[in-house]
Order: C-alpha cells, then structure tokens, then sequence
C-alpha cells in the first residue's frame, strides 16, 4: 500500500490564473447554454475555465438569449458567440462541422429538459444539438430545471440513456428553486462544473501528454454504505453518501490509475474510466473486495460498512402486532482488517 495525493487542493481560479497553474491550459471547451434561469451561472463558469487557461466557446440556443446575452459571453470568453445554424458566413465554410471537429469536450449549462430530450432522440435542429450529434467529443450535462420535470419519468429515461452513450452527468443539486419551490433541479455550481471538467479532461488526456503518477497501477476503493436486510422490505443502512469514495475514485483515475470502485446504494453517477461494482450488504462488499484485492497495488477503504447485520432476516415481511421486537445482530466482517491482515505492507 502506498500514501497518495491525486490532486492538487481546489484553488481560486483567479489565484490559479495570477499563480500560473492553469489546469486546462490550451484545452478546447464548447460551453453550450440552453433556455434556463440558471444560464447566469454560466458566465462565472466560462470566467473559470478561461482564468483556468481552457478555450472556450459559447454557443447558445435562441431560449438561452432570453436569459444572458451574447455580448456578455463574448467578453467572458474572448470568442464571438456562436447562435445561429443558418448563420451564412459561419455555413458556408460548414461551420458546425468545423465546431463540432474543434471542441475537445463539449459542456451544456444549463443542460434544459427539452435538450437532454433533443439529444437523447438525436435531434439536429438547432446549431448546438447539431453539433453534439456531428462531435465525438465528451458530453457533459449540468442539468436545471423544476423538480417535477426532472423527477418526470420521461427525463429519467432521457438521462439514463444519454450517460448509457457515455455522457457524464453533473447535478442537479437540491435546494431552492426559481419558482419559489424546493427539490432536486438546481444547476450545479460553477466550480463544480469546472472540478468535473478538469477531472474529466485529465481521464481523456491523449498518450502524448505528460505521464499522470499512478499511471500502470491498480486501484481498488469501496465507497457508499451498506444494507442489511431485516425482511423483504426493511433494512439496517446509514447516511452516507458515498461522496468520498467517488472523488477518490476520480481523483485516481483522473492520475492514470485503472480504478475499481465497490459502491454500496447511492444516487451517484459512475465516474468516468471507473469500473463500478455493486453491492448491498457488507457481507457482498467483503466478497467483491476480497476476489478482487489480490491484484491491486492500492486500496482505499471509504465505505461506511455496516458493523452489525440482522443474525435471522426474515424471509417474508413482519407484520406489526401488539407486541415488541427484538431484533439480534451479529458481527459483519472487518474489510479493513481483513485487507490489512493479509497485506501488512
């Protein structure tokens, strides 16, 4: 086992600017922003990753001009505004083609209802869905929009098979909305957008670029909580997130590692180049981590495993009576330990 830093710690991108530390120096970023209030969160974003050395350019739809103008990301970025597919200058050097040849990565945010559904039929009838289908560049999504929309079954489906295709996904958060509701449906920060673009950008850095530190090694890391089942439909868990977990693991893949991630139950997407394991209960999160950590150089235990399991879950669900319960718990297996026991080193 070896001590690990993957990343330097998150700094202000105007320090990181006046510092020389630009993370996404040269890189080319289409930023696309789309018919959403949370489009004024796209000016601090395009600052950012500007102050971060990337190239950015914008391209909006017509629903977007509602909200932010042209002129105000045109002074964020340097570049002049991209809007219009039938623009008859930009065209008549097939200037969707050229765009959707330059971008390295493309980024929507705000990311609309009606363009995650446009894109998941693959549409092309706007300059930014056009370019989305004629790139094969990374796709990244900062969804925003109402809760009922984003929680429609028709979103979901939309969503599920877009990250399906390989896009990657960033919020939405939870918390107050524009029409003065509450839920899942904010726009993720700024500099969340641009921590996910820099870790995306170093996953797909080309085999020229200087060789990441755990470039050839193995990583494994469990992350999430666990269930334990006490009947069919009640369960023994905890509150974790498995947030750690999963910035470990992009913070490993994103230094060259081949990362398997054991996940207990959590709303999280996959991050990318990550090989994500499954599992419920610690006794599942002990066997995968056991089968697997033979061939590893690194491992990294983030889960919060359950210490106890239900010594007889019931095969069928309890029924509440006047009576009390009392539920017996057995000691789950120590995956720390055991890893530690058998590796010392």
């Amino acid at each position: 086992m070896i001590g690990l830093s993957c990343y330097p710690p998150v700094v202000n991108p105007l320090q990181r600017y006046n510092s020389g530390m630009q993370m996404l120096g040269n890189r080319r970023i289409l930023l696309g922003l789309t018919g959403s209030i949370a489009a004024y969160k796209a000016v601090s974003l395009a600052r950012m990753l500007v102050l971060s050395g990337a190239d950015v350019q914008v391209v909006m739809t017509g629903a977007a001009k509602r909200f932010v103008g042209s002129m105000t990301m045109a002074a964020m970025t340097g570049n002049a505004v991209r809007d219009d597919l039938w623009d008859v200058n930009a065209e008549l050097a097939m200037g969707h083609i050229e765009l959707a040849r330059w971008a390295e990565l493309i980024v929507i945010a705000p990311a609309s209802a009606d363009i995650i559904a446009r894109l998941a039929s693959g549409n092309a009838d706007d300059l930014l869905s056009t370019i989305c289908l004629a790139s094969n560049a990374p796709l990244m999504l900062a969804p925003a929009m109402n809760h009922v929309m984003w929680k429609h079954p028709a979103t979901s489906a939309n969503v599920e098979l877009l990250t399906s295709r390989g896009a990657t996904l960033v919020g939405p958060e939870t918390g107050a909305l524009a029409e003065r509701e509450s839920g899942a449906g904010r726009m993720a920060e700024p500099q969340v957008i641009e921590r996910a673009v820099i870790d995306l950008i170093a996953v797909t850095r080309g085999p020229a670029e200087k060789p990441t530190p755990l470039a050839g090694r193995n990583v494994l890391i469990t992350a999430g909580p666990t269930i334990e089942p006490i009947d069919p439909v009640r369960f023994i868990t905890n509150h974790s997130s498995g947030r750690m977990g999963y910035a470990m693991a992009t913070a490993c893949a994103a230094a060259g590692a081949c990362v398997t991630l054991v996940s207990g139950p959590t709303s999280l997407p996959t991050p990318n180049g990550v090989n994500r394991k499954n599992v419920q209960s610690a006794v599942e999160m002990y066997s995968v981590v056991m089968r697997h950590i033979g061939d590893v150089d690194i491992f990294v235990g983030a889960a919060a495993v359950a210490d106890y399991t239900p010594a007889e879950p019931s095969s069928h669900k309890i029924k509440k009576d006047e009576s009390d319960e009392s539920l017996r718990l057995v000691r789950t297996p120590d995956i720390i330990a055991e890893v530690a026991r058998a590796y010392p080193g």
